[in-house]
């Protein structure tokens, strides 16, 4: 076969060890035509008997070649051609909630940090199990690194099990896989809780505060909703949790505390056509922080963790393939809006 031929002419080279002769000599193959897309490679028994080298290190190097998503195997089948890009090091999917502004800065960070050698493709999940379900049993396999904002739930955590600990990051939410997996995540009950309770004195100036929480809608943990509701209880306020805003409904002596952006556009929208001021009339509170919420109406105050550097921090991970452990921390950031 034209790849073995490939491979037994840089056996003699000493620069390269066994695990790169046999690596290159693949990707000269692709790089030559003489391996297309689709086309089987030759088995490790077959490498074993015609190259002469351990059945080891010629897995190690198909492995490698699956991480550039060069090749994927297929069980009971063999290997497989399945790209040409033989100038990426290293094929990563990354499965994100949706293209929301504090997510697209997380994108847009970590494609920055990784530079062009390392391919990224992008998979939303919208929050939907089943949406998840499909799109893990159609990537797996197939990507060197995954990259996942998991759905907190215990299907999602038996799915994710099912990829090598070593080729999974978790980000932005935490799901308990084992002390073998890494995760850089964020923590919500108790930072939403502190922040309410340190919000209080402007909370007091409100007569009434309303929670727009909606898990599906805004892919919100019911932790928030948690920590709402305890505080509500504990100190005595007045307020609600609600499942949608009814556009038109703003009203002057409340603060409304909206998750998700596009309930916060509307609620300001409503305050511009009713001639509400915020911060004196009404009362904003929002989460994730993004350059808009910084500008508008003098500043939207924010409960949020910093996805700049949670994205720093994922890139390095992949870079140094170490185990990463991190909660990250999450700031009250109060502007005009209270």
């Amino acid at each position: 076969m034209p790849v073995i031929s490939n491979i037994l002419s840089l056996t003699h080279n000493n620069n390269l060890t066994k695990h790169e002769q046999l690596v290159q000599g693949v990707i000269e193959s692709i790089e030559d035509g003489k391996l297309a897309v689709g086309d089987q490679l030759p088995s490790i028994n077959i490498m074993v008997e015609e190259i002469g080298y351990a059945r080891k290190t010629i897995f190690k190097a198909y492995e490698e070649l699956k991480n550039r998503g060069l090749i994927e195997s297929r069980q009971l089948k063999g290997y497989f051609v399945i790209s040409q890009a033989t100038n990426i090091t290293k094929r990563m999917a990354l499965l994100l909630f949706a293209f929301q502004s504090y997510q697209e800065e997380f994108y847009k960070t970590f494609r920055k940090e990784m530079g062009k050698r390392f391919q990224i493709d992008v998979f939303f999940h919208h929050n939907n199990l089943s949406v998840f379900e499909t799109i893990i049993t159609n990537i797996n396999g197939k990507y060197g690194m995954y990259i996942i904002a998991p759905i907190q739930n215990q299907k999602v955590a038996q799915l994710l099990q099912h990829i090598e600990p070593k080729k999974l990051l978790l980000v932005d939410r935490y799901l308990n896989l084992g002390k073998s997996y890494s995760y850089i995540s964020q923590e919500f009950e108790n930072v939403i809780y502190k922040s309410l309770v340190q919000l209080l004195p402007d909370i007091k100036k409100y007569s009434k505060i309303i929670l727009y929480f909606n898990e599906e809608s805004d892919f919100s943990p019911v932790s928030i909703k948690n920590a709402f509701e305890r505080f509500l209880e504990e100190y005595s306020v007045n307020g609600e949790v609600k499942n949608h805003y009814v556009i038109g409904s703003a009203a002057k002596g409340n603060l409304y505390f909206a998750l998700g952006d596009t309930i916060l556009w509307h609620i300001l929208r409503d305050s511009v056509r009713k001639k509400l001021k915020i911060g004196e009339d009404i009362g904003i509170l929002s989460q994730n922080d993004n350059v808009s919420k910084e500008i508008v109406f003098g500043g939207i105050t924010t409960i949020s963790t910093d996805f700049y550097e949670m994205a720093k921090l994922a890139a390095r991970h992949i870079k140094n393939e170490n185990t990463t452990q991190v909660i990250m921390p999450s700031r009250l950031i109060k502007r005009a809006s209270l």
